[in-house]
């Protein structure tokens, strides 16, 4: 494909230099136009008489004889031109042929209808605006691999009208919310990105180096809650301001380290008022983002329509796990968190960590619209405390599909008390806990000449994510990539071994060692899936994509003659290609129970284990059609084979549930893993 590329890339530049040679500027400045071709489509019958110009790019281009169609587009919207040698003149309409599909055009011309009644502009002249060298994806097919998706986004835009309808009904996300804002009478600020103290959130901050000042600097995690506050205290009564904020942690499905958020601060006003605002707030923009209320979100049927429900924070964990946060030992919830199988990070890790990551734990369960209420005061330290009750505080989150959609408060005005509450959080920053709030005196001494009673609360860009059921990834127009450098060398973002992501090496490794056809294409659907699982995820797709290429490398070696040795010996093969301890564990982790491994503990082996073994409930299910097509299977189709026990009964269905501790619902991952070998359908004969 590459080469097939370069060669059109020669051609095309021989065109390129065919302009030239005509004195044609082949990339000018100044355009003509008299309208776009969306208004050119709307106000046809009104232009049939009149000579027109439009612009755009080629996206089709086929002629026979001496007549040629094309398709412009504009960014508005499509239009059907027609060149013909006897309008144009023989020398004209032989140039015509130095025009490619990717190449800007203005063209002059007479609108008329076809016999097909399609609206047409019949050229009379026209001229290159813009020389594309290379070809555009095939229209048919777009972009098929992911990560080109990514790092080509322009083009995966052009090609795919979705995925551009999306970024404008993100816009409109925005807006919306800026408006209704606007109408409510808040005023909208800017506030520093740039802080020497971080405030307003639990998050480890990216850092850097101011050269004039030469002091270290952090970048935001909030949207400037701390500057907001001081605004109240200015005498300003309602504010909000949209940006980008950073947290330089981890990126799954809900979460990235840069993405935009939306903070207001409203004075005179508590976490009740604000409930209620954000509750009209949410309602407002769904419906002027997507003219509805009703959503399907991650398997849950969503209807923000609907009364809104309370989940007493201490109540739910309760009802979840058995636990009472108010009572229970660190030990005891550290003993809960590994029964019920939640991985969390040891470092830094306290009694406020431990308390959350239950939480996070119960919220998948909840499906919403509702509100959580009641935070104990131990993870909630900027927020009021419940007056009779000092334990617990006045802060709400919006719950919709098992996740906490925006944070608000009864901000805390007390200065005596939020400086003893930032002399806490320093305590566990000295402890480890880099998600700890920093101490703000010049906060505490802005407090100290009043702020009046104020809710605060803040959205992020997760909300339209979700409403889309889509990953935040998938809804950020330049998603941060790890750069390709000229070897392609990189370092696994949880490793640092440097290793080939070349995937035509990890391809000859197997190869090497993987002889039989049945046993190369389980593995091609295995890393098609692991490479789609971590598009969902936010994770690493070659380090992923690898695991699932290589999981079965010693196999043939010892496959069910040898069980305990399987993923051992691709130990051996691997640490000798220096790949990455942590796709070596994944490995071996997927015979767990049969060799020497460790059991499961990180997403990477959950992943590897569950879409490994769902190959085999699929492919079974393709073969038991008599048109043996696996394009035609369906999700309710794997899901009623899963059901059924006496069916591929050497394919652990308990395994495959193992897809749950990704954060994934079964249907979800069902279809993530069916479209996945869909799209490889070709290569592995099915």
């Amino acid at each position: 494909m590459k080469k097939q590329e370069e060669e059109i890339r020669k051609v095309r530049l021989q065109k390129l230099e065919n302009f030239k040679k005509n004195k044609i500027n082949p990339y000018p400045a100044k355009v003509e136009r008299d309208m776009t071709c969306k208004e050119a489509f709307l106000d046809f019958d009104n232009l049939k008489d009149r000579e027109i110009t439009l612009v755009g790019r080629i996206l089709f281009l086929r002629s026979h004889g001496g007549s040629t169609f094309a398709n412009i587009f504009d960014g508005t919207s499509k239009f059907q031109l027609f060149f013909k040698r006897d309008i144009l003149g023989k020398d004209n309409y032989k140039f015509l042929k130095n025009f490619d599909i990717g190449d800007f055009i203005q063209v002059t011309g007479k609108l008329f209808k076809t016999k097909k009644e399609e609206k047409t502009l019949e050229v009379l002249n026209f001229r290159i605006l813009t020389k594309s060298i290379k070809p555009l994806p095939d229209k048919w097919h777009g972009i098929k691999d992911e990560e080109i998706k990514y790092r080509r986004r322009y083009l995966d835009i052009l090609m795919n009208p979705d995925l551009r309808e999306m970024f404008q009904k993100k816009a409109i996300f925005w807006n919306s919310m800026r408006s209704f804002l606007i109408k409510k009478d808040f005023l909208e600020v800017e506030t520093p990105v740039l802080e020497a103290a971080t405030g307003g959130a639990d998050a480890n901050p990216f850092i850097t180096h101011h050269n004039a000042l030469d002091i270290d600097l952090y970048l935001r995690i909030s949207m400037g809650e701390l500057w907001q506050k001081r605004l109240m205290v200015a005498g300003f009564d309602k504010t909000f301001e949209i940006g980008r904020q950073f947290r330089n942690e981890g990126m799954d499905i809900e979460h990235l380290n840069d993405y935009s958020q939306m903070e207001f601060y409203w004075a005179y006003a508590d976490y009740r008022q604000g409930m209620e605002l954000v509750e009209e707030l949410f309602k407002y923009v769904a419906n002027e983002t997507f003219g509805t209320l009703k959503f399907k979100i991650k398997g849950f049927d969503i209807d923000l329509e609907k009364k809104w429900e309370e989940y007493d924070y201490r109540e739910t964990v309760k009802k979840y796990t058995d636990i009472d946060i108010m009572k229970a030992s660190l030990e005891e919830i550290e003993r809960k968190l590994s029964e019920l199988k939640i991985r969390y990070d040891k470092k830094g890790f306290n009694i406020t960590r431990a308390i959350d990551n239950l939480w996070k734990y119960c919220r998948k369960q909840i499906g919403g619209p509702g509100f959580l209420i009641n935070d104990p005061i131990t993870i909630s330290p900027l927020a009021k405390k419940i007056e009779g009750n000092p334990k617990l505080t006045q802060r709400f989150h919006p719950i919709i599909a098992g996740s906490e959609l925006g944070n608000g408060y009864s901000e805390l005005n007390d200065p005596i008390d939020q400086a003893k509450r930032f002399e806490e959080q320093t305590k566990l920053r000295e402890e480890g806990d880099t998600e700890a709030q920093m101490h703000d005196r010049d906060f505490v001494e802005a407090l100290e000449y009043g702020m009046p009673p104020t809710c605060g609360f803040g959205v992020s860009e997760r909300l339209f994510s979700f409403l889309m059921d889509k990953s935040i990834r998938e809804c950020v127009l330049f998603p941060l990539l790890r750069p390709k450098n000229g070897n392609n060398i990189v370092k696994s973002m949880k490793s640092d071994i440097a290793f080939d992501i070349v995937r035509e090496k990890s391809f000859e490794l197997l190869k090497k060692h993987v002889k039989k056809d049945p046993n190369i294409f389980h593995s091609l659907e295995t890393e098609a899936i692991m490479r789609a699982l971590a598009e969902k995820l936010g994770e690493d797709k070659e380090l992923w994509g690898a695991s699932g290429l290589l999981h079965d490398l010693d196999w043939e070696e010892t496959g069910e003659d040898n069980p305990k040795e399987h993923g051992l010996k691709s130990e051996k093969y691997l640490k000798e290609k220096n790949y990455p301890e942590e796709l070596i564990q994944a490995i071996k982790a997927h015979n767990f129970g049969h060799n020497n491994s460790k059991e499961p503990k990180t997403r990477l082996d959950y992943a590897l284990r569950s879409g490994e073994t769902i190959t085999g409930l699929i492919y079974a299910s393709v073969l038991v059609r008599p048109d043996k097509k696996l394009e035609l299977v369906e999700v309710k189709s794997i899901k009623k084979k899963m059901k059924d026990k006496s069916f591929a009964v050497k394919v652990n269905r308990e395994v495959i549930k193992e897809c749950e501790k990704l954060g994934l619902t079964l249907d979800e991952f069902i279809k993530i893993s069916l479209e996945a070998m869909k799209k490889i359908s070709g290569e592995i004969g099915l």
